[in-house]
């Protein structure tokens, strides 16, 4: 397992924050070649390209709006969870992002590349969601 966190300080209220955060479809835009799909208890995150690809489906375990929300990965190639933060902060809001993730196959020597990119990943996904409008 591999878990980071990443932290931002912005200038909008939290409930802006908290909306532009989990508007869920909206994270897409910010992965490369993936969409998301809500589902009854959450959503699914189908990465690829036609029928290449792989599907990363996440269940909303907890949510208390508008500050806290905790995902977990249900699928065969990605594991783990991610929580999603939002506090009042200095007139703004202050935002975390904290994530747990495992990619199947993946040998342990590989974790620090697996953390390293995964915090790249969602770290362009945070900043996307909290500079453009919900």
């Amino acid at each position: 397992m591999t878990q980071f966190e990443i932290v931002r300080v912005v200038a909008l209220d939290p409930s802006d924050a908290w909306a532009r955060l989990t508007l869920w479809e909206r994270h897409g835009d910010y992965v490369p070649m993936t969409t998301i799909r809500r589902t009854d208890t959450g959503f699914v995150a189908r990465t690829g390209v036609g029928r290449i690809g792989f599907d990363d489906p996440m269940e909303i375990v907890r949510w208390n709006e508008p500050s806290y929300c905790k995902l977990v990965k249900t699928g065969r190639l990605v594991t783990g969870w991610a929580e999603l933060e939002v506090e009042p902060h200095d007139g703004g809001s202050r935002v975390i992002w904290r994530e747990d993730i495992t990619v199947r196959g993946v040998p342990r020597f590989a974790a620090g590349l697996v953390r390293r990119s995964s915090e790249a990943l969602f770290a362009r996904v945070l900043d996307g969601l909290l500079s453009r409008p919900a």
